[in-house]
């Protein structure tokens, strides 16, 4: 049974051809979906009986429930989506006054291999569907508050950027969902062709994952380094308009004694160059079995202050959860690791 929701309105347009359904019946398909968020195909009730039926025979909605919840003490909650074959993954709500901000996932587990993130060690077990994308921003229990949508969970969302585009085109879109561009971000390590895809199709905003301005340094922390150099990603972007309503931003985590030195400061000032940008400073969450540890405030707060001295707008951004570990990947490997332990028991 394949699952409708999460179907662009070319490809409702194409399972309206093969079911003999009028051509306009993509589009109220797609209102349903998107703009009226029915829960069952029955709630379709422009559609004659003898057309929801047809539905019925081939598509389910395919929406589908976080099966648990972890919530802050600041209000921070991560829902955890269970998928087929036993796998898992995580999305991050962050209330904050009038915003409410969801940290969606593009894939499950990361082949990218950071040495900060604990989703890479989980490996890389599958991209992403558009439903599964979706349905965490559909089935979060806070819907209705959701104001930001950031792709900032597990998975790099530009390599997965078929899926990735299409949830964005329903995203936005008149016939979609019709949110703003400009309350959706994306991040990336800096895939340069798919990064050219993005900038290319969609008004989003970009946040690039930065985290050392030394080529070498980087590719310790970054192993895309190797492939796609910090200096070059920077380079394409100086050919983009940054200052109209699309914002571009650099992720910095900030490493005790690692990156967090006046020489970094200055080296990321020129880099930087030329670039209408902004730096978001981010105190490291600690993952197990990491040697990392995180700048101290004191740093940070200095490291903002030099930089926003010589023009370079830097904010620190807050940390939100780290008693429930919001820091991506972690929810999800421990039930990874559960399951597991579970199997083998049952084999024992």
């Amino acid at each position: 049974m394949q699952r409708l929701y999460g179907k662009t309105l070319a490809e409702l347009g194409e399972i309206a051809q093969a079911l003999s359904f009028p051509s306009y019946t993509a589009k109220q398909i797609a209102q349903w979906l998107y703009q009226h968020h029915i829960n069952h195909i029955d709630e379709m009730n422009n559609l004659s009986k003898t057309a929801r039926d047809k539905l019925k025979e081939r598509f389910t909605l395919g929406l589908s429930a976080p099966v648990r919840v972890q919530i802050s003490k600041d209000g921070t909650k991560k829902y955890l989506y269970s998928l087929a074959g036993g796998r898992f993954i995580e999305a991050a709500y962050i209330p904050d006054n009038d915003r409410g901000t969801l940290c969606v996932s593009s894939q499950m587990g990361c082949k990218m291999g950071c040495l900060f993130c604990m989703t890479g060690k989980q490996g890389f077990q599958a991209n992403l569907t558009v439903n599964e994308i979706l349905n965490q921003i559909r089935c979060l229990p806070e819907w209705h508050e959701l104001t930001n949508i950031v792709f900032m969970g597990m998975g790099e969302p530009l390599d997965n950027i078929d899926n990735l585009m299409k949830s964005l085109e329903i995203l936005t879109s008149d016939w979609g969902y019709a949110r703003s561009p400009k309350r959706i971000t994306v991040s990336t390590i800096g895939i340069i062709p798919t990064m050219k895809t993005f900038l290319e199709n969609s008004h989003c905003h970009l946040a690039v994952s930065l985290h050392s301005p030394f080529n070498e340094e980087r590719k310790k922390l970054m192993p895309v380094e190797n492939v796609y150099p910090i200096n070059e990603i920077v380079q394409l972007l100086k050919n983009y308009d940054w200052t109209g309503q699309r914002r571009l931003s650099f992720e910095y985590i900030m490493f005790k004694g690692l990156n967090d030195s006046l020489t970094h400061a200055r080296a990321l000032l020129k880099l930087l160059n030329g670039l209408n940008c902004r730096l978001n400073l981010i105190c490291f969450h600690a993952i197990p079995g990491s040697t990392l540890e995180p700048s101290t405030n004191e740093t940070i707060h200095s490291f903002k202050d030099f930089l926003n001295s010589k023009n370079l707008l830097t904010t620190i951004r807050a940390s939100r959860g780290e008693d429930i570990f919001a820091a991506c990947g972690l929810l999800s490997t421990k039930e990874l690791i559960q399951q597991k332990n579970i199997g083998n028991s049952i084999g024992d």
